[in-house]
């Protein structure tokens, strides 16, 4: 009887495994033309209900039953494709794409491509192709990466002339920026007018607000990740643009055609050569160099080797220059140790300078911020439904905050060193992506981060551990005494934090066109900008978690509801967010931070709060195409008293912080009028920035002094402009290589005089006081002509 049993259950399950016997199928995505690998493209196996996306390396892996399938193939800017593949083994089969405008037949997909978008766990991420990108106006027709990102709801800045982002009511050094990861320490060129990325070499890149992978850390607010292009491998090529105030040329070619590739590009302004032909003394000029070399090994080797270098120089008179930019260098081996497994090793250098030459004072000031990156990151397929990702991140960090040096002899500046300040910070991950259902789906992970500060020179210690003194009596802080200064060996650990990270995401299927999804964040950060922002140039001094400085701590959650309509013509995002940061430092009255070398007596730790809706309706498909952004929100930050007799901060009351906006909106659209001409605007209202102006005045020896009233009560009027532009395309002429555009721009067409800030002053001829608004651009029209060949 046993023996009966045994042979039927062998003849009902022997079938069935065999039926259900899976193979792995993997291998990269490719551009036809120039052989680059392309990041985030949906392989879709419409008859198994089945896909996957390539990973930051065009690298895919997927897990099929036996026999021949279809497989379909969607990428933004690129035709679809569809091919048939036959698995009776474990095989890499590698396949390529075309650009839309140089294919003859391009598939149509009637079914909903953008449902795996919907059913995806990954929430409160934007992604910008470059076409798209490039359409945007923008000041003095200048393509810029940053500027596109602040038409995305949740992204704003501190206004026009300021540097970076400001993500969800983070602050601009709670960003992480990454280019072919490397941390880019300032993303901006002139001050905020531009961008340091070069849109002719990027290939890709994803902006996270919120439900961020395991995989990033080191800042609380948001992640920017930025792929260089590889080069093309197949024939040389060369692109650029010229503008009013600066142009830009980019090349790229093989080393060994389909194996090895290089990219080199370059841009700069030229504005201030034009102000030396009127007598001009002051100068604003920018100038960097994006490089790459890519050589294949094999179909399981490939090393790449890119590099960022970019200075800015404004200089007033001779008198006053200040240089500042970063410079990266990473090394990197892809390697595929079987056909689920990926991985990626990088050893990245990372630089940031900040100079002050003051010649009517006579000396030098340099400060900056190095780093050193060895990362290892591995993706494992393990079936169609589960994915994993882990790794490690090892960095150390020298913090120069600050040198001055004498111009000359006749100097009467001395030489002065602060003290330079050395971290080590590791980090070890894990995160899975899990499809549980049609329905439902998930990204969880842990992140376990450590923080060493090691040992410097001339380490102050205080009085009951509190580097500010308060005086009850007259509730001002102070910087407090240095009871005792000592050297510690870098070898030693002043401090050591250690944080764990969880990180959620949850996405449930509720129609084939609609979701809601929901995260929660836990992230450290142990960097912190110190920065002096009422300086016309400020102060940029990054300076590490210690003994007197906590590290940032975020939790963030979210929830949203998303829609695609009409087969994904249309799309809504909706979602609500609140994010707690413990440990935001905040300034006392009065702080001194330049060439200050004890920074901790000047600064307390508070906290900081920031919540709202952001609404993002999208037109993706026809001749008109755009979206509707709006972010409601408030930005807040309080530094209470440290115990019962300190009043702390603002009277330890929440205040807005300097880039609340409780109102944003945008609207950007593009039209293809014909096969000539695009045409392209957007709208942007804005809240206007918090600050505080003066509610009352006294007299003091014939002197009127300003009494001002609590932190950030007042606000800036609101900000709007208009922005057109057209981009005319020649007719092209099949026999020459060469290919051209134009772009005409108008840069806020009804001139609205947008207040950068406003001052306070005594008319000397009428005696009364009056409110003086700055304002930094008017209409500013653009020609830009673009070419490639």
């Amino acid at each position: 009887m046993k023996l009966r049993l045994l042979s039927f259950l062998l003849l009902v399950i022997l079938p069935s495994i065999a039926f259900s016997q899976e193979y792995t199928l993997s291998g990269r995505v490719i551009d036809k033309s120039s052989n680059e690998t392309l990041i985030g493209v949906n392989l879709i196996f419409p008859d198994l209900a089945n896909g996957v996306v390539t990973n930051d390396y065009g690298y895919y892996s997927i897990k099929l039953p036996a026999g021949k399938h279809r497989v379909i193939l969607t990428y933004i800017g690129y035709a679809n494709a569809e091919n048939e593949v036959n698995i009776s083994d474990d095989m890499q089969q590698n396949f390529q794409l075309s650009e839309a405008s140089e294919s003859l037949d391009e598939v149509v997909i009637t079914s909903d491509i953008e449902a795996l978008n919907i059913k995806k766990a990954e929430m409160s991420v934007n992604r910008l192709s470059i076409g798209t990108i490039k359409k945007i106006p923008v000041v003095f027709g200048e393509v810029d990466v940053v500027r596109s990102l602040l038409l995305l709801p949740g992204v704003s800045n501190a206004g026009e002339g300021s540097s970076g982002f400001n993500v969800r009511g983070g602050a601009v050094d709670q960003n992480l920026i990454l280019l072919d990861e490397a941390t880019i320490y300032n993303s901006s060129h002139l001050f905020g007018l531009f961008s340091v990325f070069n849109p002719d070499a990027i290939k890709d890149l994803k902006l996270y607000k919120g439900g961020i992978p395991a995989e990033y850390g080191g800042r609380v607010s948001s992640v920017l990740d930025i792929y260089q292009r590889d080069g093309n491998s197949r024939e040389f090529k060369m692109q650029g643009g010229i503008g009013a105030i600066s142009s830009r040329l980019l090349a790229e070619g093989p080393i060994v055609k389909d194996k090895g590739s290089f990219l080199v590009g370059a841009r700069s302004s030229y504005a201030h050569l034009f102000l030396k032909l009127t007598d001009n003394d002051n100068s604003a000029y920018f100038y960097d160099l994006n490089t790459k070399l890519s050589y294949e090994l094999d179909e399981s080797n490939k090393l790449l080797l890119s590099g960022y270098f970019g200075r800015d120089v404004f200089n007033i008179s001779q008198n006053f220059e200040n240089t500042y930019g970063n410079a990266v260098l990473n090394l990197r081996w892809n390697h595929v140790f079987s056909d689920n497994i990926f991985t990626n090793l990088s050893a990245i250098y990372s630089d940031y300078y900040y100079g002050l030459n003051l010649n009517f004072v006579g000396f030098n000031w340099d400060s900056g911020i190095r780093n050193l990156n060895l990362k290892y990151d591995f993706n494992h397929y393990i079936s169609e439904n589960f994915e994993l990702k882990y790794g490690m991140h090892n960095t150390y960090y020298k913090f120069n905050p600050g040198e001055i040096e004498p111009i000359d002899e006749t100097s009467g500046i001395n030489y002065f060193k602060l003290n330079d300040k050395y971290a080590l910070e590791n980090a070890f991950y894990i995160s899975a992506e899990h499809k549980f259902s049609e329905k439902l789906s998930a990204e969880y992970g842990l992140r376990l981060s450590n923080f060493f500060r090691l040992g410097q020179n001339d380490f102050n210690s205080y009085t009951n551990d509190e580097p500010v003194a308060y005086n009850p009596r007259t509730s001002i802080y102070s910087e407090a005494d240095i009871l005792e200064t000592r050297n510690v060996s870098r070898g030693e650990s002043l401090e050591t934090f250690t944080n764990l990270e969880p990180r959620l995401a949850i996405a449930y299927n509720f129609a084939e066109d609609q979701s809601v999804k929901v995260s929660y964040n836990r992230m450290a950060q142990y960097l912190h900008l110190i920065s002096n922002t009422s300086s016309p140039t400020p102060l940029d001094v990054w300076t590490p978690s210690g003994p007197y400085i906590k590290p940032q701590l975020l939790d963030q959650y979210a929830i949203g509801y998303f829609r695609n309509f009409n087969n994904g013509d249309y799309s809504l995002e909706i979602e609500s967010f609140y994010k707690d940061i413990q440990n935001r430092i905040d300034y006392i009255d009065g702080a001194n931070l330049i060439a200050n070398n004890a920074i901790e007596r000047v600064v307390l730790n508070g906290e900081a709060r920031a919540y709202g809706l952001e609404l993002l309706l999208r037109k993706n498909e026809g001749r008109f195409t755009g979206w509707l952004a709006y972010t409601l929100s408030r930005s807040e930050q309080r530094t209470p008293g440290r115990n019962s007799q300190e009043i702390g901060i603002n009277n330890g009351d929440w205040y807005k912080t300097n880039f609340d906006k409780p109102h944003d909106v945008t609207i950007t659209g593009s039209y293809d009028l014909n096969e000539n001409w695009d045409l392209n605007a957007n709208f942007i209202y804005q809240t206007g920035l918090a600050t505080t102006f003066p509610n009352a005045q006294y007299e003091y020896e014939d002197v009127n002094i300003p009494v001002y009233g609590a932190r950030n009560e007042d606000r800036l009027p609101s900000y709007h402009r208009l922005d057109l532009s057209a981009t005319y395309y020649p007719k092209k002429n099949t026999g020459r290589k060469l290919q051209s555009s134009w772009n005409f721009g108008i840069y806020n067409v009804y001139n609205r005089q947008n207040a950068y800030s406003i001052s306070f002053r005594e008319n000397m001829d009428t005696g009364r006081n009056e409110a003086v608004r700055l304002t930094l651009f008017g209409i500013i029209p653009s020609v830009t002509y673009n070419f490639k060949f």
